[in-house]
C-alpha cells in the first residue's frame, strides 16, 4: 500500500487486475448470475467483476489472500451482500459454502475467478475435488492454460491437466483477453474458460486415487512409452488384453482409455 492509500500490485501473488469494462460484460454475459445463486468468486482483487455480479446476485462469497485488500472489500461492500473469506483458495474448505447437507435442497455452487498465474493449475486440481458440489465454473486464465485444459489427445498441450479435468468436466474455451484489459498488463493472452462438471454416470472412472496415479505417472515422463511408466501398476500385457498398445506414449491415450486402464480389474 503506497502512502496515498493507492494498491501497489503484489508479482509475487501473481496479480494482474482486470479493468476493462467491455471484457468484464462479456464475462458477465457469459457466467449469466441469477438473484439466488450460490456463488464464489476467487481472487476479487480491487473488486473490478465483484461489482458486476453483485448487480446481479442478492449475495456474494469471496476468496481473497491478499490481508491488503481484504479491508478494502470490507469497506466498500456491506457484509449482507459481500462475505469476504481471507484465506488461501488453496487450502479453503469451498463445501462449507454449502447448505448443509451439502449440495441440500438442490443448491450447487457456482465458481468464477481471474486465478493468479502462476498458481492456477494448483487450484485447478483443487477445485476438480469439489466437482460433485458445483453448477459450474469460470475462470480467466493464462490461455496457455486453458489451451491445456481444452487440448485433444496427440496434441503438444495434452497433459496431465487436460485428462483430470475433462474427466470430471466438460471444458469449454470462450474467448480470448488481450493484456491491455489488464493492470498490469500481464506478458502473455489471456482466455475466459467455462467448465461443467459431468453427471455422476458419465465420470469414466470407478476409483479417483486409481485413476489420478495413472495418469500422472503416463505424463511424468513424457517421452516414455506407457511400459515403461506404468511398470509395477499395470503391465504390459494387460494393457494390451484391453487393447491398449504398450508402446505408445500416454499423450496419445483417450481419458477414456485412460479410464479403462485405471478400471482394470473389473
Amino acid at each position: 500500500m503506497s502512502a496515498d492509500g493507492a494498491y501497489r500490485h503484489k508479482k509475487a501473488l501473481g496479480q494482474h487486475f482486470l479493468h476493462d469494462p467491455s471484457y468484464l460484460g462479456r464475462i458477465v454475459a457469459a457466467i449469466r448470475p441469477e438473484a439466488d445463486d450460490l456463488m464464489v468468486e476467487i481472487g476479487p482483487g480491487l473488486g473490478a467483476l465483484t461489482r458486476p455480479l453483485l448487480e446481479k446476485l442478492t449475495r456474494l462469497h469471496v476468496v481473497e489472500f491478499d490481508r491488503d485488500l481484504v479491508p478494502r472489500l470490507r469497506a466498500e461492500f456491506p457484509e449482507t451482500r459481500l462475505t469476504v473469506h481471507e484465506a488461501d483458495a488453496l487450502k479453503f474448505d469451498f463445501a462449507s459454502l454449502l447448505p448443509s447437507p451439502a449440495g441440500g435442497e438442490g443448491r450447487l455452487l457456482r465458481v468464477v475467478g481471474n486465478l493468479p498465474y502462476n498458481i492456477s493449475s494448483p487450484i485447478l486440481f483443487r477445485l476438480a475435488e469439489y466437482a460433485d458440489l458445483v453448477r459450474d465454473m469460470h475462470f480467466m486464465l493464462q490461455k496457455e492454460v486453458v489451451d491445456r485444459m481444452a487440448a485433444a489427445p496427440d496434441t503438444p498441450d495434452y497433459g496431465r491437466l487436460s485428462v483430470m479435468l475433462q474427466a470430471r468436466f466438460r471444458v469449454m474455451k470462450l474467448f480470448n483477453v488481450p493484456p491491455g484489459a489488464f493492470n498490469p498488463p500481464p506478458k502473455v493472452d489471456s482466455a475466459v474458460v467455462r467448465l461443467a462438471p459431468l453427471a455422476a454416470e458419465a465420470v469414466p472412472y470407478r476409483d479417483a486415487q486409481r485413476f489420478a496415479g495413472i495418469v500422472a505417472r503416463a505424463f511424468g515422463q513424457r517421452r516414455k512409452t506407457l511400459r515403461n511408466t506404468l511398470k509395477g501398476l499395470i503391465e504390459a500385457e494387460t494393457m494390451a488384453a484391453l487393447g491398449i498398445d504398450p508402446q505408445r506414449r500416454g499423450e496419445t491415450l483417450s481419458v477414456a482409455e485412460f479410464a479403462r486402464l485405471a478400471n482394470y480389474p473389473g
